[in-house]
């Protein structure tokens, strides 16, 4: 399966900051924001990974990501020119899609809790036979978001993009997974009134299809999209307070690839012979101590 990090657009709402570097590269907490949405996709099991930048951003995520092999992945690189919808991420990713599966994470979503990672490869699985998933969670202001309806047994009836009336508290996060043949069906979502492909016509097209299912992050999970600053403060502060009460790192890339067995102790040791002299240092030499 592939997967996509969608790591583009203009970042206006984290102006001026943005005007220096990709909001993606900025700080949440102790590593770059885009480790987390990264973090997630190997979560699932996906190593195979394309990360979507602006042209002028993208040697800077060269330069912290490389060809992922440090991380234990294999990292392509494709730029978006104009942002003109999510959904345009699949035709911008057909020839490295080619024929499988593929999901696609935006690069400015945090997503945590326990259970998450059997999420994922449900998710994963759907995939795999044929199915489209998008994950909800529970909002307080659905009408800045995606929404998803339900029927009174739970399954999926409707998607709308910010309804002036939801008819469900439960937001579409960035985070989806789709069958083989997604850039076929990107292809076909119409210019919306906003002058972007949506994703939310491509998931009606699943929908209508009947191929189209829902994972639900209820409690004990968290979601952030990170696109403002009031919400990178407050994602700052939980994963500060998650790493101090648990003594781990969260989204620690090295860690989900030594678990998975795509990094060697032999990699993670050239790495700690520059010895970074932080929090972060000693827990990968943590991470080698617990084989």
């Amino acid at each position: 399966m592939k997967g996509i990090i969608l790591a583009g657009g203009s970042g206006t709402r984290l102006y001026p900051i943005t005007m220096a570097t990709s909001k993606q590269l900025l700080p949440v907490y102790d590593k770059p924001m885009i480790y987390y949405p990264l973090s997630t996709l190997m979560m699932a099991g996906i190593q195979d990974i394309l990360l979507i930048t602006t042209e002028e951003d993208q040697n800077n995520f060269k330069r912290l990501l490389g060809d992922g092999e440090r991380l234990g992945v294999h990292l392509s690189y494709v730029v978006q020119r104009v942002p003109n919808g999510l959904a345009q991420a699949f035709v911008l990713g057909e020839e490295f899609i080619g024929k499988d599966p593929c999901a696609m994470v935006l690069g400015d979503n945090i997503f945590y809790g326990a259970g998450l990672e059997e999420k994922l490869k449900k998710a994963k699985q759907n995939a795999f036979e044929g199915n489209a998933t998008i994950f909800g969670y529970q909002v307080r202001d659905p009408k800045r978001f995606g929404i998803l309806e339900f029927d009174k047994n739970n399954n999926i009836i409707g998607v709308e993009e910010k309804p002036e009336h939801p008819k469900s508290d439960y937001a579409i996060t960035g985070l989806y997974f789709y069958p083989k043949g997604v850039s076929e069906m990107a292809k076909q979502v119409p210019l919306s009134a906003r002058k972007e492909y949506e994703i939310t016509d491509l998931n009606r097209m699943y929908l209508k299809s009947l191929k189209l299912k829902a994972e639900l992050l209820k409690r004990g999970y968290t979601w952030f999209d990170t696109g403002t600053f009031e919400s990178m403060s407050e994602a700052s502060n939980m994963i500060k307070s998650m790493e101090t009460q648990g003594n781990r790192i969260i989204a620690c890339p090295e860690e989900i690839a030594f678990e998975q067995g795509w990094l060697s102790e032999e990699t993670i040791n050239k790495i700690l012979e520059k010895k970074p002299k932080n929090t972060y240092g000693e827990y990968l030499e943590r991470v080698l101590k617990k084989k």
